[in-house]
């Protein structure tokens, strides 16, 4: 009888560690990190310096059935992008500077190709973020997932003064929102994506489909001193995600006018015979990131945003009301 062993169960551990040790040079290794065994220490010290009273600020995300299509397609250079742009952008929401982040990639079995393609996303969008890989784990599970599947999730960790967090708390009547726009479909909505384009209509948009989350750290953090509420318009987007910093009591007044809506909406809208109403709950819509602002200062905060590579709006305002949300 063949002796079991954990390889001939379908889990190559040497292998997996070769992959890990082939990605060490994404990592943020400082001494403290180069002894520790385990767990993946971050020193606090030089961050500590600059806030009074330091609050962390926390997330955790996926990139959700979006790695479907990057799977089907053999295409795996923006996944990685994707997941570290959810937290990173849930943190800034909060206004808080992401610190370090850690990965999980679950999958049937080791491909060191695709998982390297995997973490030159990941190690790109910290870069644009500022922010330290300090470790993960890859996790061979077959059985769970067939061969060529993996599942992605994210870790990110900030920091915030907490008399300088931002939670929409300010927020009142008159005051402005500006639309931050998005790089495509982001991250949400991909199940009802791929049931309304089917096979043949992935194939035909991949390209657009595949499109990055974009990072709004950079910009963010230079306006945080000007801005009254920032949200991320994800899974929820407008109806559900953009009114969670609103104060009782108020309400936003959209105009889907203000801005284009990119192109593959309007096919995915046609093609599935989708709802207005149910569009504008599940995707961005073009818009990836809204921020309540003061009216005497957006003139000011659009100048600042058209520094970085990408356009913003003004999209709606603040009122008084007992509906959350109106899309005009």
């Amino acid at each position: 009888m063949k002796k079991l062993s954990y390889k001939n169960s379908g889990v190559d551990i040497t292998k997996a560690d070769n992959f890990v040790d082939g990605i060490k040079n994404f990592l943020s290794l400082s001494k403290l990190s180069q002894v520790a065994a385990f767990g993946c220490p971050f020193d606090l010290g030089q961050s500590l310096k600059k806030y009074k009273h330091p609050v962390l600020v926390s997330s955790t995300d996926g990139v959700g059935t979006k790695l479907k299509i990057a799977q089907s397609l053999n295409i795996h250079n923006t996944v990685g992008i994707d997941l570290v742009a959810m937290s990173v952008n849930d943190v800034i929401c909060l206004g808080a500077e992401p610190l370090f982040f850690l990965d999980y990639i679950a999958c049937g079995k080791v491909k060191p190709a695709a998982l390297k393609e995997v973490l030159k996303g990941i190690h790109k969008a910290l870069v644009d973020s500022n922010c330290q890989l300090l470790g993960g784990e890859t996790a061979e599970m077959p059985g769970m997932y067939k061969q060529d599947e993996y599942d992605l999730a994210g870790f990110c960790v900030g920091i915030v003064d907490k008399d300088r967090m931002v939670n929409g708390s300010k927020i009142t009547e008159g005051d402005l929102i500006l639309g931050l726009e998005s790089n495509g479909l982001h991250s949400n909505g991909f199940s009802l994506v791929r049931k309304a384009l089917g096979e043949k209509g992935i194939k035909k948009y991949a390209h657009e489909l595949l499109k990055p989350t974009r990072i709004y750290v950079k910009p963010i953090l230079s306006l945080l001193s000007t801005i009254k509420g920032i949200a991320h318009i994800t899974g929820g987007a407008f109806y559900k995600k953009a009114v969670k910093i609103l104060p009782y009591g108020y309400g936003m007044i959209i105009d889907k006018k203000s801005w284009k809506v990119p192109e593959i909406f309007k096919v995915i809208q046609e093609k599935g015979n989708i709802a207005e109403e149910e569009m504008y709950t599940v995707f961005n819509m073009g818009i990836g990131m809204v921020l309540v602002v003061k009216p005497n200062t957006t003139k000011k905060i659009l100048s600042q945003l058209s520094r970085f590579d990408f356009k913003s709006k003004l999209i709606g305002h603040i009122v008084k009301s007992k509906d959350k949300i109106k899309i005009i």
